[in-house]
């Protein structure tokens, strides 16, 4: 392939040889040696909603036996309430919800938005979020500030109007998203727009440039937000002696400066043995639960009883008026009530993280061995640019390649979000050509986890299947590479 010195140049090539591409990929998932009967039922992570991983034994027999049991479901609120306080202290109290995507929902709502009774026109606030990866989930919730940002949402999704992530925008409330001081968001992709690159971000300068930014939104600002992962693709590779990344114990400290809440959103993380908000100092924390902790489809919101009264109010689950402690009532977000079974699962499976979380983190020892393996074979080219990292909070492993264009070259070719979306991304629609469903893949950032077709009904890793897996990733890097021009 010819050398070329322009990215759209680059990019513009590789959409005129997809089809030879899939080709390639196509008789490389041959030369693999993948199973027939494994095409398409297995992948390199069931931690999308779109495509859960399947439940493991113990929770399905918690699920199947408690569906036969009369329990009322503020029962069950409350054992995962007790279950939370149990590890994180009294001071601390915890809501099941349908998804996570609900969770940020209620919890931006009860705590960010501007009061809707009483006399005089409403106000305007505003809340703070980095510029980072997935800010369309915590992001989405108001109108963009500053004003470049319009159109942030535009191709992030399935839609982006009145209905879709424009549609989430709540009661006067704007988010000012801040660039990150240290990260790269420089242009990239079919689907041509800014990618998130983060593997370089200073935390400290970037916590003291956010604090100016809150300083100057002081009159309107109610909340920060920010993910909770911990890896260097997302930004959070630096970290103090306890693991804990630097950024979000700033962001933790800004917050309690203005005295408004920091909520983070944990979605690909996993309760007790991931991120811990008594060290990180958020208040709130919010998980998708059937992402990384092995339950059934759910959400849970954990966070300092004083953030947790209003959020459970929403829900309905505060208490009745005649003096309980926990009621299942009518209220604002009833309709995000996660059911009697989720529920279940959600005990089971949390009940498992406390007993067994060493259960739950050999996967990713396991993962981990495995992918470094596989990732040493990989064109020295491209193997000079990655970092690999493995995350206990996301059961994952993170394969990043923004250092491939450090050295003044175009590098390993980046997709954007709107790739991912567009179907343009072509380290995942290769993919599904060689019988792998994709995982959650794009600005540089591969995220590999257990789940889907590579695990046994207790979890573990079926080295095997994995290892096919990661196997015609690295092939199909090496193919899109070529047809880039990055490798001969």
């Amino acid at each position: 392939m010819a050398k070329f010195t322009k990215k759209f140049e680059m990019y513009k090539s590789l959409q005129a040889n997809i089809q030879n591409i899939y080709a390639d990929a196509r008789k490389a998932a041959d030369e693999i040696g993948i199973p027939a009967e494994l095409r398409g039922k297995f992948g390199l992570t069931g931690a999308v909603s779109g495509c859960p991983s399947p439940l493991t034994k113990k929770v399905r027999e918690a699920m199947d036996k408690g569906a036969t049991e009369v329990i009322p479901l503020a029962t069950l609120v409350d054992q995962i309430r007790g279950l939370v306080k149990d590890v994180y202290g009294d001071d601390y109290d915890a809501a099941p919800i349908n998804t996570c995507e609900a969770g940020l929902w209620v919890a931006f709502d009860a705590l960010f938005t501007t009061p809707m009774q009483g006399r005089g026109d409403g106000y305007q606030a505003r809340y703070i979020i980095p510029y980072e990866k997935h800010l369309h989930h915590h992001g989405g919730y108001g109108r963009p500030f500053p004003g470049r940002f319009k159109d942030i949402l535009a191709d992030r999704g399935a839609t982006a109007g009145e209905l879709g992530f424009y549609g989430k925008r709540q009661n006067n409330l704007s988010v000012y998203i801040a660039p990150l001081v240290g990260a790269d968001y420089s242009v990239h992709g079919i689907k041509y727009h800014p990618a998130i690159q983060l593997t370089k971000v200073d935390p400290e300068a970037s916590a003291k440039k956010i604090k100016t930014i809150a300083e100057r939104q002081a009159s309107m600002l109610t909340g920060i937000t920010s993910l909770a992962y911990d890896t260097p693709g997302y930004g959070y590779g630096v970290k103090d002696s306890d693991g804990v990344p630097v950024l979000q114990k700033r962001l933790a400290e800004i917050a309690k400066d203005f005295d408004v809440p920091y909520v983070v959103d944990n979605a690909w993380g996993v309760p007790f043995i991931g991120h811990d908000i008594r060290k990180s100092g958020a208040d709130v924390i919010i998980y998708s639960m059937d992402k990384a902790s092995e339950s059934p489809t759910g959400g849970l919101i954990i966070g300092k009883e004083e953030f947790m009264v209003p959020i459970r109010r929403a829900l309905g689950m505060h208490g009745d008026r005649y003096g309980t402690t926990a009621s299942y009532g009518k209220a604002a977000y009833v309709t995000n009530d996660p059911g009697k079974e989720a529920m279940l699962g959600m005990i089971a499976a949390l009940k498992e993280i406390i007993d067994n979380p060493d259960e739950l983190k050999k996967p990713v020892d396991d993962m981990y061995k495995i992918v470094k393996e596989e990732f040493d074979q990989i064109h020295p080219k491209i193997r000079k640019g990655l970092i690999i990292s493995k995350s206990y909070n996301s059961r994952a492993i993170e394969v990043n390649y923004e250092n491939t264009w450090n050295d003044g070259e175009l590098g390993l070719p980046i997709f954007s979000i709107e790739d991912m979306y567009a179907g343009t991304q072509l380290l995942q629609t290769g993919l599904s050509q060689m019988g792998v469903i994709p995982t959650v893949a794009y600005d540089a950032n591969i995220m590999i986890s257990p789940g889907l077709g590579t695990t046994d009904e207790k979890g573990q890793i079926i080295e095997s299947n994995f290892r096919y897996a990661v196997k015609a990733q690295v092939k199909l890097m090496e193919i899109v590479a070529k047809y880039s021009g990055f490798i001969d």
